[in-house]
């Protein structure tokens, strides 16, 4: 008998808090803790763009025969075109190959994969705060991981210096995790000076930058979400991306994510290539087709890729929306503290300020759940929720 020493494992921080917000009765409970998009009425939808390319998915589907170990060559394409902009050198040049991966988190573990096979030595490091499932990752991974400095005193903006103090201490060889935007669990970002500093330091130390790109589109727009890692990639060579498109497509169940590589030529990315596919083979073999399919049809088609364009921006306009509205309606429910960092914040969360205490005290007494860092999806908000939020916050002391 061995299944009955086991003990019982923790539940995971974000999708254990869903499982409790199911489980209780009260009627008007609240969830801002996973991070899935919700519209004004508190539903996750199915983007239009999406219903329509699914149409013609199907209707064209000829075959349900595996995919290639890094998925469908057309959308690596478009991935690269988001990541990089149309024509950009690193596509002309052949130095960027990308991997079809289930979801980002997919692409984080065939990233943890590659670096524990080719570069043992490597720690990896994280910012402080970060996604809560990142950690778990790369030790799972086999992979070490240290911290440098982000937010400032206040947990409030982005400590710039100490940042960059923590960096200059990377050895070299070692892979620093970068956002790309819509910082997870912040919401803070750096400008672009910013990131070329970030880059220029990376650089110097001899250092592996690794960007996680989960929320391009959420933040600014496309193109101005896409500008730090565009501003990475002009002075480090090279780059490792993981992006997933569950945010703007809204494909949470479909797992659609990439994990793209940049080398310095094309030759060393052929070699480098070759061992993710290692990684990826002994993992999931190759990916699942539909969500991609679906991307690839979308971005391939101009009406459609107007007609998600929109949609998008949609989104990102009523998120930054409930942003303005949740700083005023805390401040006009009796709030002492200043939220108004929380406008300029970018993206589906904010770092809250709220306490553990608060946390636990908000979810026994008002059935409102939010992550214990005080992480809060900004996207869950509502015209008819908000108001008790925010006197439920006033309530524990927020």
């Amino acid at each position: 008998m061995l299944l009955n020493t086991i003990e019982m494992a923790p539940a995971d921080p974000i999708l254990g808090l869903t499982d409790a917000f199911k489980a209780d009765t009260n009627v008007a409970k609240i969830n801002l803790g996973v991070g899935v998009y919700q519209d004004a009425t508190g539903k996750t939808p199915t983007l239009e763009s999406v219903k329509e390319a699914a149409k013609q998915v199907i209707a064209s589907e000829t075959t349900k025969s595996y995919l290639p170990i890094t998925g469908d060559p057309g959308y690596g394409a478009v991935v690269q075109q988001m990541l990089f902009g149309d024509d950009h050198a690193i596509i002309t040049d052949k130095r960027a190959a990308t991997a079809h991966t289930p979801g980002g988190t997919g692409a984080l573990r065939v990233a943890g994969d590659f670096i524990h096979r080719k570069f043992p030595g490597a720690t990896i490091w994280l910012s402080d705060p970060t996604w809560a499932n990142h950690k778990a990752i790369f030790e799972s991974a086999r992979v070490p991981v240290k911290t440098y400095a982000y937010l400032d005193a206040a947990r409030t903006g982005l400590d710039f210096d100490a940042m960059t103090a923590g960096l200059a201490n990377i050895a070299p060889g070692d892979v620093v995790l970068l956002h790309a935007c819509c910082h997870n669990p912040t919401g803070v970002d750096p400008n672009i000076a910013q990131w070329k500093a970030i880059a220029e330091l990376i650089k110097t130390r001899g250092a592996f930058p690794l960007v996680d790109f989960a929320y391009q589109g959420f933040g600014d727009g496309l193109e101005e979400d896409a500008a730090g890692l565009r501003a990475l990639l002009d002075i480090c060579p090279e780059v490792m991306i993981c992006s997933s498109f569950s945010k703007n497509f809204g494909l949470y169940r479909e797992r659609v994510g990439a994990f793209t590589l940049v080398a310095a030529d094309s030759n060393t990315l052929a070699k480098a290539v070759s061992h993710v596919k290692i990684c990826i083979r002994t993992n999931y073999s190759n990916p699942p087709a539909h969500g991609a399919a679906l991307v690839t049809t979308i971005l391939n088609d101009a009406s459609l890729q107007t007609q998600w364009e929109a949609e998008l921006t949609a989104m990102r306009a009523r998120i930054n929306e409930m942003r303005q509205t949740f700083v005023k309606s805390l401040a006009d429910a009796g709030a002492t503290r200043d939220y108004s960092f929380i406008a300029s914040q970018r993206g589906m969360f904010s770092f809250s300020g709220l306490n553990p205490d608060q946390v636990r005290q908000l979810q026994a007494d008002h059935a409102v759940y939010i992550v214990g860092s005080g992480r809060i999806n900004v996207a869950g908000m509502t015209a008819d929720n908000m108001d008790r939020l925010c006197k439920a916050i006033v309530a524990v002391g927020g």
